[in-house]
């Protein structure tokens, strides 16, 4: 869970899977497109959410394209929920 809150705390990562979210499956250069980034940079952002298993990668030919994993997020949302009641 450590891997999922530090790969979520920077704001390209997030919008990275914002936008799976809208257009899943995206080829790593259309993911890229609307960034400020250069592939490599964009490379390293795949990187950790990957690691942190927030997205898969897959390859066919040429082509690697992205799909979110649900899991860790739902883990995460999981331990959140615990403070809920402190809440108003």
């Amino acid at each position: 869970m450590d891997r999922t809150f530090s790969a979520l705390a920077d704001p390209t990562r997030r919008a990275i899977l914002l936008r799976l979210e809208v257009e899943p499956g995206l080829s790593v250069s259309e993911l890229a497109r609307p960034f400020p980034l250069k592939l490599p940079g964009m490379m390293k952002h795949l990187d950790v959410l990957s690691d942190a298993g927030l997205i898969m990668r897959t390859k066919a030919g040429r082509t690697v394209s992205v799909q979110l994993s649900v899991g860790p997020m739902q883990e995460a949302m999981e331990w959140l929920k615990q403070y809920e009641r402190l809440g108003p």
